[in-house]
C-alpha cells in the first residue's frame, strides 16, 4: 500500500519531508493539494487532519502532520539503520534540538519577515530582519568546525535546516558572511539523496508562487 503525502510542491516543510523520505529510501505517493481551491477543507481531508495543514501523511490509515514529526516517524518506522535519527539518547537529543531550532527560530524568522513581505507586500520592521541575521549567526556558530548540523553524519536536522536556507537563498537574503553555513549547504546539496531533483523543482515552484503574488499586488 502506498504512503500518501498531501503536499504543495513549493512548500519548505513538504520539501523537507520529501528529502527525508529519499534519504530513508521510502517511496511516497505525492498528492498535490490545491489550497486556493480549498481541497484541504474538504470533509475527507478534515477527517485525516482537523488542523487542515500540509504536509499531511497517510500511511495506510496512520495520519500525521507537522513536517518534523513526519520526518522522525518515517525514520523510526522505515529507517534501515539509525544514522539519520540516532537511537542513542544523547545523539538524538542534538538532532531534536536542531529540529526545534529550525521550527522555532530559523524557519520562524523566515516566516515572520518574508511571508509578511510576500503575502502583504508590506516590508516588516527592521527588528524582524535583524532577528533573521541573529538566528543565522547562531546556526553559523553551531556549524563551526563541523560538517553536519548534529553530529558527524547526515541527519534529519540537516534535511530540515537546509530547506530553510534554500528559502533564504531564493529570497536573495545576503548569506555571504555566514561561511560555515555556505560550506555546509554545499555539502548537504551534494550528499543528500535526490537533493537537486527535489529542491530545484520545489524552489522553482516556490519562486513562481512568490512572483505570481507580487504580480497581482
Amino acid at each position: 500500500m502506498p504512503i500518501d503525502l498531501y503536499q504543495v510542491p513549493g512548500s519548505a516543510p513538504c520539501r523537507a519531508v520529501r528529502l527525508a523520505a529519499a534519504a530513508i529510501g521510502v517511496d511516497i505517493n505525492l498528492k498535490n493539494t490545491d489550497l486556493m481551491a480549498g481541497e484541504h477543507l474538504k470533509p475527507e481531508f478534515l477527517k485525516m487532519n482537523p488542523q487542515h495543514t500540509i504536509p499531511t501523511l497517510d500511511d495506510n490509515g496512520v495520519y500525521l502532520w507537522e513536517s518534523r514529526a513526519i520526518m522522525t516517524y518515517l525514520a523510526n518506522q522505515y529507517g534501515k539503520n539509525d544514522s539519520l535519527y540516532p537511537k542513542e539518547p544523547k545523539k538524538r537529543a542534538v538532532v531534536d534540538q536542531r529540529l526545534y531550532f529550525d521550527l522555532g527560530s530559523l524557519y520562524q524568522s523566515f516566516a515572520d519577515y518574508y511571508y509578511t513581505l510576500i503575502f502583504t507586500g508590506v516590508t516588516p520592521d527592521q527588528a524582524k530582519f535583524e532577528k533573521i541575521n541573529n538566528v543565522l549567526s547562531f546556526l553559523d556558530k553551531f556549524l563551526e568546525g563541523e560538517n553536519y548540523a548534529a553530529g558527524k553524519t547526515l541527519t534529519l536536522a540537516d534535511l530540515a535546516l537546509v530547506v530553510t536556507i534554500s528559502n533564504f537563498k531564493l529570497m536573495d537574503h545576503d548569506l555571504s558572511k555566514y561561511s560555515n553555513i555556505l560550506k555546509w549547504y554545499d555539502r548537504i546539496q551534494s550528499e543528500a539523496p535526490k537533493f537537486n531533483e527535489i529542491e530545484s523543482a520545489g524552489m522553482k515552484a516556490f519562486k513562481d508562487f512568490v512572483d505570481n503574488l507580487r504580480k497581482n499586488k
